[in-house]
């Protein structure tokens, strides 16, 4: 049943389309989206995944999503670059940005209960970021959440900007900092870390004690997460430049052609 799911996952974004609702072959809980997920990096030779992303982990992007708490979906190697990035619009599906506090884990956690605390240590860098997301869905609810899961909650890719200098020692308050997004110039949205479950490491904890990460094997160090976005998907219609920047964590650019 996994693997008939994650292969009409993949046929529809092979051939640009929206995914349709999966009928019988739909997987029915969320621990059994993550199955397809992880059945889905398999065929795209991405196990161990390259990072995770985190959805809905802001109390805005629940509501925007109709979920009751956060998801998450692996991050393949293919689809990430360093900031500045440049893409082609066309090679997506209705795309869309989004506002990330990005980091990168200096050592492995397991899968498991984890505090904020514990995540924290685990991490070597914190940096700006940018999901690319598709939207790739028309009714979410017809589709159902263990769905979405399954099609890594709208992952498309990412942009990493390039890792603040001694921000442990400098104590940086991940919770304060805020980042906003502007497209074209013009400003799109703007939040605060503290939008990501109260901390982004509080974020970080939750990821770790998934059904995700339990799904992959935990996680491992040199992987990257995407943290949640603190304004709600910015929905483009064509070819333009967007920067994300937080004010203590820099910035990160893309552009499409």
């Amino acid at each position: 049943m996994a693997s008939d799911a994650a292969e009409a996952i993949i046929e529809a974004r092979r051939s640009k389309r929206i995914l349709a609702p999966l009928g019988a072959i739909a997987p029915r809980t969320p621990e059994a989206g993550y199955a397809v997920q992880r059945e889905v990096a398999l065929r795209f030779g991405g196990l161990p995944p390259a990072g995770f992303k985190i959805g809905a982990t802001a109390k805005q992007m629940q509501a925007y999503l109709g979920l009751s708490g956060p998801a998450a979906g692996f991050v393949p190697k293919s689809g990430l670059r360093a900031s500045p990035a440049r893409f082609r619009f066309a090679d997506f599906l209705n795309p869309g940005l989004e506002c990330e506090v990005g980091l990168r884990l200096g050592r492995d956690i397991a899968p498991g209960p984890c505090t904020a605390e514990q995540a924290g240590e685990a991490v070597a860098e914190v940096f700006a970021a940018i999901e690319i997301v598709e939207r790739r869905y028309d009714d979410l609810a017809a589709l159902t959440t263990p769905t979405l899961i399954a099609d890594q909650v709208f992952h498309a890719a990412g942009v990493l900007g390039p890792p603040v200098a001694g921000w442990r020692a400098m104590g940086l308050d991940l919770a304060a900092t805020r980042g906003r997004i502007t497209v074209d110039g013009t400003l799109r949205g703007e939040g605060v870390g503290a939008d990501l479950l109260g901390h982004p490491f509080a974020a970080l904890a939750w990821l770790a004690s998934s059904a995700c990460a339990e799904t992959f094997g935990g996680l491992r160090a040199g992987q990257v997460v995407f943290l949640g976005s603190v304004t709600p998907p910015i929905w483009l219609d064509g070819p333009c430049a967007a920067v994300v920047e937080f004010d203590t964590l820099g910035r990160a650019e893309v552009a499409f052609d």
